[in-house]
């Protein structure tokens, strides 16, 4: 639907001139439609063996996978990466890998 219509040059640019983003990103895929990318397939199929199948709600959902590949959590578009729910989750997978 035209959400990010730049390229990828024009996304990181976007990123660190208006978000301060100094981390590595990804290259644009294709999250829902014909030419959606495998990991969004996997993500969103709803008979995967994981409970957050379904249809990426808008941009910004956030998926938590844990150190075995296994999808863990899902956040909606709203909720922030630094939100305590998100930062519990990740806390949580981060003990498991310890033991």
């Amino acid at each position: 639907m035209g959400q990010e219509p730049g390229t990828n040059a024009d996304i990181k640019t976007f990123c660190t001139r208006e978000y301060g983003v100094t981390f590595d990103l990804f290259a644009k895929v294709s999250v829902k439609g014909d030419d959606i990318c495998d990991l969004y397939k996997f993500l969103t199929d709803e008979k995967a063996g994981h409970a957050f199948g379904g249809e990426v709600g808008w941009n910004f959902q956030k998926y938590l996978v844990d150190g075995d590949g296994r999808v863990v959590a899902m956040f909606g578009p709203r909720i922030n990466p630094d939100a305590p729910e998100v930062i519990k989750a990740i806390e949580r997978e981060l003990a498991r890998l310890k033991h």
